[in-house]
């Protein structure tokens, strides 16, 4: 079967292709890159890293989420460097932009326009806080779209957490408006194109989550050096094992700072891991 260009279908096509739901998120922070990569023009650095990020996590991936803010510190050169990573791992993973935006009318297409043109990436991570209008211009561009719901970070309780007058939480209201939105927008193998950010820390959370939205695909933060373990991700997968890409960032891509041998060695052996760690979790929901 050829890879689908359906945002949801792609993206359960990538997991069973590499045979997991690993996602490797790529983080680069200079100060942390092997000795080695360092020196010269840190944006040159990166780069260079990043491709070779690439080729170590390939087998075992099935996708890789750029985190935009590690790039565009270092100003157009840096958005440059992300563009052309970001080509690199196209077709070869399902390539996400973690750039969590979320805005209305043109500027919303705008965005849109960019992740599906220049940056050809499959998926985004966006903002809900502004309604519809932060997700309709890219379903429209054909681009799968992640909305926060539910993060991984401590102090964002404060706003998610808080009791609604019908007794919903917010990520409770805010899971039910990507869910019903994303009814629409189902491939043929039942996914949305309208995913949810729901962190591995907030396992009690998801379970929750993922009755309220049965076709949502879930991007799930949080796990390894966050916090998150496998039982705290588990219910973020449907009773089929299946609707959820789980990230590592720190735990993978900086494995070199506990190993012995080369950083590439290390790295790849971090994403078998990860891979076979998740795989036999998303088994484990499925009843004998």
């Amino acid at each position: 079967m050829s890879r689908p260009s359906h945002p949801g279908d792609a993206l359960a096509w990538w997991v069973r292709t590499r045979g997991g739901p690993a996602c490797i998120g790529i983080d680069p922070v200079l100060d942390r890159l092997p000795a080695e990569c360092r020196g010269g023009d840190p944006v040159a650095a990166i780069e260079a890293w990043c491709l070779r990020l690439l080729e170590a996590v390939e087998p075992f991936a099935a996708a890789v989420k750029f985190q935009s803010a590690c790039f565009e510190r270092w100003g157009s050169p840096g958005v440059a460097a992300l563009e052309r990573c970001l080509h690199a791992a196209r077709g070869r993973f399902l390539t996400i932009l973690d750039w969590k935006r979320g805005d209305i009318g043109i500027s919303s297409q705008h965005y849109a326009a960019g992740a599906a043109g220049p940056l050809l990436c499959d998926w985004v991570t966006a903002s809900p806080y502004l309604g519809s209008d932060a997700f309709e211009p890219f379903v429209k561009a054909g681009i799968g779209v992640f909305m926060l719901v539910r993060t991984s970070n401590a102090s964002g309780d404060a706003v998610q957490q808080q009791r609604l007058a019908d007794g919903r939480t917010v990520a409770e209201m805010t899971g039910d408006l990507v869910g019903a939105a994303g009814a629409a927008s189902k491939g043929a193998g039942g996914w949305s194109s309208i995913g949810a950010v729901v962190g591995a820390t907030k396992a009690a959370d998801a379970a929750r989550l993922r009755e309220r939205m049965p076709h949502t695909p879930f991007l799930v933060p949080g796990f390894g050096a966050q916090g998150g373990g496998l039982d705290d991700v588990l219910a973020c997968f449907d009773a089929r094992g299946q609707g959820a890409l789980v990230t590592a960032s720190r735990s993978v891509i900086y494995a070199h700072e506990t190993a012995q041998g080369g950083w590439a060695d290390a790295v790849a052996e971090a994403a078998r891991d990860l891979r076979d760690q998740l795989a036999e979790a998303a088994a484990s929901r499925v009843p004998a």
